[in-house]
């Protein structure tokens, strides 16, 4: 990937390092819940955007009254969470209407913060597994790049927290990342190369890049240059499906 590397400005770079307000683990997000609120309740699209007042308690499927629907949860940061756009908009709520649309019985928590490098994801992991988790999606690792941590260290991160999850039987989904060309090209390779390493080391699904053919297009993205608008995220979203369906069971009932 070259067209992120390449078209990163420098004021995204600070945006992004700076968003980072996350001091403990945020409520998880249930899709279509009430709405993002910032500072004195009004919605805000630079709050960190998963901190919601979601419950984490498991929900009934349609027609199955007091079952409990296996969980897909989106393990990430901002761009899980949908910095700057609307909570039904970002890519976790556009897969549950993906999977509600083609007949899959899951509930999609959105646990991404805002921020987040993989230590913050570690961090935070066993509280996100809680409840009927199905599948884990493990988007983390931007803001790792963006800070030029050592890729030794996003590599333990992720294998820890994949081998976690599949511990408890959780099915794992792991996405990468680029890193920007301002730490130079040995840097990014060896970034790049950290998330095929663990999804290889550790048997997992992979997709290579999160930001698929949204990176680096200015129409596809906010002022800021990193996340992505409601267009962006629908690209996402598609791009993500091709290597989440292939994971989902439908229900025999």
């Amino acid at each position: 990937m070259t067209r992120f590397g390449r078209r990163l400005p420098l004021v995204a770079l600070v945006f992004a390092i700076g968003c980072d307000r996350a001091t403990s683990p945020p409520q998880e997000s249930k899709v279509g819940g009430d709405p993002r609120s910032g500072p004195g309740g009004a919605e805000s699209s630079q709050a960190p955007a998963t901190r919601s007042t979601a419950s984490p308690s498991d929900t009934a499927s349609p027609g199955t009254t007091g079952a409990r629907l296996p969980r897909i949860v989106f393990l990430g940061d901002s761009l899980t969470a949908g910095l700057g756009i609307a909570r039904e908009e970002a890519v976790p709520a556009l897969i549950q209407e993906r999977l509600q649309r083609e007949g899959y019985a899951y509930d999609v928590v959105n646990a991404g913060n805002s921020g987040d490098t993989s230590d913050g994801g570690l961090s935070r992991l066993d509280w996100s597994l809680g409840g009927n988790v199905a599948i884990l999606v493990v988007e983390l690792g931007a803001n790792d790049g963006l800070r030029g941590l050592p890729p030794s260290r996003t590599r333990q991160n992720l294998e820890s927290i994949v081998a976690t999850a599949r511990q408890r039987g959780i099915t794992v989904l792991l996405t990468g990342m680029e890193a920007p060309p301002n730490y130079g090209p040995a840097y990014t390779a060896e970034f790049r190369q950290t998330f095929r390493d663990v999804a290889t080391h550790e048997r997992v699904a992979f997709m290579p890049f999160f930001l698929e053919d949204v990176a680096g297009d200015p129409r596809l993205n906010q002022a800021d240059g990193i996340h992505p608008t409601p267009e962006g995220a629908r690209i996402v979203a598609d791009n993500l499906w091709r290597y989440l369906k292939p994971l989902l069971k439908k229900s025999e009932s």
